[in-house]
């Protein structure tokens, strides 16, 4: 259970915050701001909130729970980090940050410290600053972005089934993307608005990254035949 408590400099001088719980995040949350540096390396792919059944956009880092499969050697992410990874135990709360004092990323015998020998904001309270602001300003924003693309009926299942070679078989359901036909059959008006509000760009990083899905299958594979851990 969640112990909130305001983040202070001095009561939690000596916090460190760790990366160590992203090994358990298989799909994190994005905002449409961060598409373009995400699509580079992961697939963008769409789930609905189990009680409200709105939209939500997700890099998809492994194909089942608690499985990342986008981490080195050292047990990190090799490339873009989200800030939803970021800001992992940290919260808004009103003016100030509060942290989940019993969280996985607070929680660990190594990490960045939080404050300097000062009791100022250390790199990675900064970056833990700015990943709350991105997803502050950036959760309404993507959800109007998810909500004009289902008026214009623009979303659709996309079908995952794996087979690997040990003889598993893995199917991933309730996942959505963006349908290029459907965007295509638009008239131009519509199309139109849809440029000049920046959404066709967002639109076309979602329908790309799905080609880093085949990657995350050889991962898997690799890790299930043993030839990486």
């Amino acid at each position: 259970m969640a112990e909130m408590e305001l983040l202070d400099s001095a009561r939690h001088a000596a916090l460190r915050v760790s990366a160590a719980p992203d090994a358990g995040r298989h799909f994190v949350q994005l905002v449409a701001e961060e598409f373009l540096p995400a699509a580079l390396h992961y697939p963008i792919l769409l789930a609905r909130h189990p009680e409200t059944g709105d939209l939500y956009a997700g890099a998809l880092m492994g194909l089942v729970p608690d499985e990342n499969l986008c981490l080195g050697p050292n047990g990190t992410l090799v490339d873009y980090r989200p800030a939803d990874l970021v800001r992992q135990g940290f919260y808004v709360s009103g003016e100030n940050i509060a942290i989940d004092v019993h969280h996985p990323a607070l929680t660990q015998a190594e990490g960045a410290t939080v404050f300097d020998a000062d009791g100022g904001p250390a790199p990675a309270l900064r970056r833990v600053q700015a990943a709350l602001r991105q997803l502050h300003v950036g959760l309404p924003e993507t959800e109007q972005f998810l909500r004009r693309l289902e008026e214009h009926k623009l979303i659709e299942p996309i079908d995952l089934n794996f087979q690997f070679d040990n003889g598993e078989s893995l199917r991933l359901d309730s996942l959505y993307t963006v349908s290029l036909d459907a965007l295509h059959a638009l008239p131009d008006v519509t199309v139109l608005t849809l440029f000049r509000a920046g959404d066709l760009q967002l639109v076309y990083a979602i329908t790309g990254s799905v080609r880093h899905i085949p990657t995350l299958a050889r991962r898997r594979n690799e890790r299930l035949s043993g030839l990486i851990q």
